[in-house]
């Protein structure tokens, strides 16, 4: 172990192929294993098959379905099988609908501190939790690292977090993110890795662990970790998986780019209010307000003391009338270990509402809330409309302020509850269950199994070269902290469509303007969208990016980018410019023209833009690395790598 070394700067040491050390150079990491989920594997395996893969050249690739349960009509039902069978062909690990949500899957099953962990899914972060490397990224990005190509990000900066004390009564790890959502805001980890350490480490479980790593990604972070320490070990040796256990942590002279400490005797419950995660006050500032809806589950709390300790506080009572109390449980195997222990039965005697094992709700599939009525959740996210519900009013708390508010009617300070504080134990003998979980087939070269594409399943359209000349239509403006969810909205209307670009592009930016679909395909010619700050953060799907790219997006300028919205951009061909206030000389309707950008980008940091509507020049900016540059100009990474004969 380097002395003056991060746990972060050892994982990436121990994994980097080209680059150095130095924050914003862009370096290239070895991927040991990948995780893509339904929402996103689909253009995944399609991307897969357009480079001829044979077969994953990972330790360890898992193709998941959590998100897209709803089996209404044949299009997700469909799509199951079309995962089931590239698992099979590609030589993916499959687990099945209903067996769980992937992030605390994969902790269960195949996390293994020391690795590197790349998602189709911004909250792949989460397996921080047991000292692994864990970053979201676009669909293509994982696509190429299971194919074994490196992971190219820009080197971040390690942020020291230590937390320090114990934890009061009512105060759990959901309310630890939110204090750092609450001091930091939803952008103030873009460009960092945050690394917790301190005394207060040991009072936190790794699934606690999980809930305050998994929301790293609403801070904007690139990854969030954690030492692998005897909690750890004890974790790993309870799911029958000691012997992946290693330990990991700093250097005792580990040096950081920031240092913070947050006293976890000090902190109380906490609340993020509609429409962000960074907008967080005490629950006391707003008790009082009635309640329609207490959610519990998702990947932000998918432990079993999440579950428990509700079931705990309800035990021979009942929920207010009025109130849903939804239980989603996050893994078939939690979901067993509390029905072993009577903690369901309890849940269903007060009232609570059961579903199935996986996302569900989080991602806007069932148990939308009614309109204009508060809906308590412990999801990371509450964009607007993200629940399925256009004028939603989504809060984000931790179980215990739910469940407090739930028996309450009324949003409540859980410490305010006459009730003692219940202590929960993690089961050390969980029920292990494998069973739900297809081991890819051995290799046969020259034998690969088909791929089972029902009628919606539609091959990913070409891209083109970037153009000499692009004369593009500002078609739409929008503000700040624009997240995907707005651009490429889920939900049980759109996600059924995410394997068929052509169908999902019509609900591009449809809850934002209706109109911009039919005006993207009346204009025959590119357009640019004109953005503000933090153009594209939340998830991490490509969709936002592909989608606007067929209806004919060129160009998208903005005060500054998400990281992964930004890479996915790049990967299909779309420019991302950055300018001050870009609003300020730009308005829907003008004229651009950027003459020769090839040879801008390539020249230096620097794009001019004509404004042909008000008859000025704009000087943008780029911060692409000369890799990034050659992708983009060539329309996107697969048209990039097949021109290198990558995929011979």
């Amino acid at each position: 172990m380097n002395m003056t070394s991060s746990i972060a700067h050892q994982l990436i040491d121990n994994h980097l192929i080209s680059g150095t050390l130095q924050p914003e150079a862009e370096i290239a990491l070895r991927i040991d294993q990948t995780l893509t989920q339904d929402a996103t594997g689909t253009l995944v395996m399609l991307e897969l098959e357009s480079m001829n893969l044979e077969r994953a050249r990972t330790e360890v690739s898992v193709q998941y379905v959590d998100h897209n349960l709803l089996q209404e009509d044949h299009k997700n039902p469909d799509d199951h099988l079309f995962l089931e069978s590239a698992a099979r062909r590609f030589g993916l690990w499959f687990s099945r609908p209903g067996n769980g949500v992937s992030h605390p899957l994969h902790q269960e099953r195949f996390g293994r501190p020391g690795a590197t962990l790349l998602g189709s899914d911004s909250h792949t972060c989460a397996a921080g939790a047991i000292g692994m490397l864990a970053m979201g990224a676009g669909g293509l990005e994982v696509a190429m690292a299971i194919a074994g190509e490196p992971f190219y990000v820009k080197m971040p900066k390690v942020w020291n977090v230590r937390l320090e004390g114990k934890l009061p009564d009512w105060v759990s790890a959901k309310d630890v993110i939110l204090e750092m959502l609450r001091r930091h805001g939803v952008k103030g980890g873009v460009g960092w890795i945050l690394e917790y350490s301190g005394d207060g480490l040991s009072g936190l479980s790794t699934m606690d662990r999980h809930v305050i790593a998994n929301m790293g990604a609403e801070l904007g972070a690139t990854a969030s970790v954690f030492p692998s320490d005897d909690v750890t070990r004890q974790f790993l040796k309870s799911q029958g998986r000691e012997h992946d256990w290693q330990a990991f942590s700093a250097g005792p002279n580990a040096q950081y780019d920031r240092e913070e400490v947050i006293e976890l005797n000090k902190l109380e419950p906490l609340m993020a209010l509609p429409t962000s995660p960074g907008n967080v006050v005490p629950v006391r500032e707003v008790a009082g307000q009635p309640i329609y809806q207490a959610y519990i589950g998702s990947s932000a709390n998918p432990g079993y003391r999440d579950f428990a300790i509700i079931a705990e506080m309800v035990k021979g009572r009942r929920v207010a009338d009025g109130v849903s109390l939804d239980i989603n449980p996050t893994s078939r195997q939690i979901l067993q270990d509390l029905a072993r222990d009577g903690h369901l039965l309890t849940l269903l005697k007060a009232g609570a509402r059961l579903h199935q094992a996986g996302c569900n709700g989080c991602i806007g599939m069932g148990q939308a809330p009614a309109t204009g009525r508060i809906s308590l959740r412990t999801v990371p996210r509450n964009f607007p409309g993200r629940s399925g519900t256009r004028e939603d009013a989504v809060h984000l708390c931790s179980p215990e302020t739910a469940a407090a508010s739930a028996l309450a009617g009324k949003i409540v300070d859980p410490r305010d509850t006459e009730q003692p504080y219940p202590q929960i134990r993690e089961p050390r003998s969980p029920i292990v269950d494998t069973q739900p979980f297809s081991a890819p087939p051995s290799s046969a070269r020259g034998c690969q199994p088909p791929l089972i594409k029902g009628p919606n399943v539609v091959s990913l359209p070409e891209s083109q070269p970037l153009a000499d000349r692009l004369d593009l239509k500002v078609l739409l403006t929008v503000g700040d902290n624009v997240s995907t969810d707005e651009i490429m909205p889920a939900g049980a209307r759109v996600l059924p469509f995410r394997s068929n670009v052509p169908r999902i592009a019509d609900f591009v930016y449809a809850d934002v303007d209706s109109t911009y679909v039919e005006r993207a395909k009346k204009y025959d010619g590119g357009h640019a969208i004109i953005g503000g700050a933090n153009y594209g953060q939340g998830s991490s799907r490509e969709h936002a990016a592909i989608a606007p790219q067929y209806l004919g997006l060129r160009s998208v300028i903005a005060t500054s980018f998400a990281r992964i919205h930004w890479q996915n951009l790049i990967n299909f061909g779309i420019l991302p410019l950055t300018i001050e206030n870009p609003s300020e000389q730009i308005s829907q309707g003008d004229q651009l023209l950027i003459e020769h950008p090839a040879q801008q980008i390539r020249s230096g940091r620097e794009v001019i833009i004509a404004n042909t509507t008000r008859s000025i020049n704009i000087v943008a900016r780029h911060t692409m690395s000369l890799r990034q540059q050659e992708v983009l100009v060539a329309g996107g990474l697969i048209p990039w790598m097949r021109a290198r004969n990558e995929f011979e």
